[in-house]
């Protein structure tokens, strides 16, 4: 049996309805520098409000919980292939960091890099 993950949700909502979340904790892996680190697991933003500001609030409120929380870094995976996604978080301040896996969905397989993030 494995432990439970210790996860923090935080939802953005317009009028009632939810138009973003993001899902956060203690990093998963194992890797240099990320003894003390936390973890974007999940990220979504409505397509509609991409480049409103929505995803910046509440990507800027999970650092300052993350630090709240002493993480010293906070680190991601992003899809190779999302350059909007990069983009956004290169603008965050997260540098690709030279950690890849791969997914295979459907006999498909999904390059993903890890980034990460300095407080």
């Amino acid at each position: 049996m494995q432990p439970r993950r210790r996860s923090t949700d935080l939802v953005a909502v317009d009028a009632g309805l939810p138009v973003g979340w993001i899902s956060f904790g203690p990093y998963r892996g194992e890797a240099p520098g990320l003894e003390r680190a936390g973890e974007i697991y999940a990220f979504y933003i409505r397509p509609e409000l991409i480049g409103q500001g929505v995803g910046r609030t509440l990507l800027s409120e999970t650092h300052t919980r993350m630090e709240a929380e002493r993480f010293r870094t906070s680190a991601l995976w992003v899809l190779s292939a999302n350059k909007p996604a990069r983009r956004f978080y290169e603008r965050a301040d997260y540098e690709a960091d030279g950690g890849t896996q791969d997914d295979v969905y459907a006999e498909t397989t999904l390059t993903e890099l890890r980034y990460r993030r300095a407080r």
